[in-house]
């Protein structure tokens, strides 16, 4: 058996003003992309891998038009040339944005089936945060989404997917899909599993899973910061038996839709002047302070200073604190350009996106990363009790280690700041308390108040007073 795979993964805030551009993306071509760690576990099959594209950035604003075009003329030419093919798998996110086009993921997929033809079974897997299109939906065969948030599956969903790919290609079993959309579409924070509603909810999952005539059940959350028309949270059935896949789709809908007044934030949440106050009065440590509008890992920007500004001007209140990361290149420059050990004048934050404002420090060099690229240069400076992570490009602070690789650990601190929403596995079980600031960014967790002009109208929770009615639609590519 030939089996080619590729895909694109990002996710892209509307209200973010950066383009990402080629540069922002890690491309793995060919061989690359089965040597990779996050694909080992297409080595679980006896089939031969026709490696294509894949590319990856970190969540941020939409993909420049040119780069998109680049890469997906690049993906379409290494598919060609590995035809005849068997089946096709293809990795996505499923909330990417280009300049100029809406619909990107059903725009590639839809291209990747022009190529491979309409006898090719194709399989792909996506983020629980991505928008479906039916663009989508008429163009696979297959569909298995993460079931975890945080995400802590990546690696069983991509099983997942090239199991049923495995399946079609070996035995007589004929997958199609079914969707059903919901018209609610909240944030990651609120609707994470480790929270209910959404554990139970993702809870049934297994057990729909072990229907008769259901291969997957996937329930879609959305990507809530893309002011596009598909944009929604949906059910995503796999199966063999179209009217049990219409009933059990319409039940999730239902479901998922009976609940949309109960998703609320996990950690204590509030205005980053009341976070600072309740920090101020925990008396534990370290008391880990997510700034919700700023996280780059849900499309923010990443150079807000504001979180910097609030503690500074409150004096030695908080103890010891971190701040990870703050995006300032420029900074970051004269930090290096100054060496360790030396006192600098820094104006830190708001280099990329104008619409907030710098903080002004005098702080001492502490740490210069070791990097053979100034793109990826980080710097630590010290002004006061605020020791502050600088980085030339944007990134998240997610595991201990990217505290650990600076000489210190997370729990040193009495108030560990991070650009976050809910916090990664490896950082919650620290957190004493969590906290998580409803903080100003393009990717503003207050979301009636956000630009709502291009979606699909009505959605909850922009529209609260209206009905809704389940209804479950077969591909066009399921059989009569």
């Amino acid at each position: 058996m030939r089996i080619a795979v590729g895909g694109i993964h990002t996710e892209c805030s509307t209200y973010n003003p950066l383009l990402a551009r080629l540069e922002d993306f890690t491309v793995l071509r060919g061989a690359e992309i089965p040597a990779a760690a996050d694909f080992a576990v297409l080595g679980e099959w006896d089939w031969q891998i026709l490696p294509t594209l894949h590319a990856r950035a970190i969540p941020g604003g939409p993909v420049e038009r040119a780069t998109y075009e680049a890469l997906k003329a690049e993906f379409l030419d290494r598919l060609q040339a590995s035809l005849p093919i068997d089946g096709l798998y293809l990795a996505m996110h499923g909330a990417m944005n280009v300049e100029g086009m809406d619909d990107a993921e059903g725009d590639w997929i839809a291209a990747a089936r022009a190529i491979v033809g309409d006898e090719c079974p194709i399989s792909t897997s996506y983020d629980l945060h991505g928008n479906v299109s039916e663009r989508v939906i008429d163009a696979i065969d297959m569909f298995s989404a993460y079931r975890t948030a945080p995400h802590i599956d990546v690696t069983e969903t991509k099983r997942r997917a090239l199991a049923l790919l495995h399946q079609r290609l070996t035995t007589d079993v004929r997958p199609f899909v079914v969707w059903a959309k919901v018209p609610v579409l909240l944030p990651g924070e609120r609707t994470s599993t480790v929270d209910e509603p959404a554990k139970s909810l993702y809870a049934r999952l297994p057990e729909v899973d072990a229907v008769p005539g259901v291969l997957d059940a996937s329930i879609m959350v959305g990507y809530v910061w893309a002011d596009e028309p598909r944009a929604t949270a949906s059910i995503i059935m796999t199966g063999t038996d179209r009217a049990v896949l219409a009933a059990e789709a319409v039940k999730l809908a239902a479901a998922c839709w009976e609940a949309r007044n109960d998703f609320v934030f996990g950690p204590k949440t509030g205005s980053i002047e009341e976070c600072l106050d309740w920090a101020a009065e925990a008396g534990t440590k370290p008391v880990i302070f997510a700034e919700s509008g700023d996280n780059p890992t849900g499309g923010g920007v990443g150079d807000r200073a504001d979180v910097l500004g609030a503690v500074l001007a409150r004096g030695a209140s908080h103890g010891k604190a971190v701040f990870a990361g703050i995006t300032d290149a420029p900074a970051t420059e004269a930090a290096y350009a100054a060496g360790v050990g030396a006192t600098v004048t820094l104006s830190i934050g708001a280099t990329l996106d104008p619409s907030s404002t710098p903080v002004s420090v005098v702080a001492e060099v502490a740490v210069l990363l070791d990097v053979a690229e100034p793109a990826r240069r980080e710097a630590v400076v010290r002004a006061g009790d605020a020791t502050i992570i600088l980085t030339a490009r944007r990134r998240p602070f997610h595991d201990i280690a990217d505290f650990t690789k600076f000489g210190f650990h997370p729990g040193d601190f009495d108030l560990v700041v991070v650009k976050s929403g809910y916090l990664s596995p490896e950082l919650a079980p620290l957190a004493n308390p969590n906290l998580m600031a409803l903080s100003e960014g393009v990717v503003d967790q207050d979301i009636p108040r956000i630009a709502n002009v291009r979606r699909t109208r009505p959605v909850f929770p922009f529209d609260a007073d209206f009905a809704f009615t389940p209804r479950a639609t077969p591909s066009k590519r399921a059989p009569g």
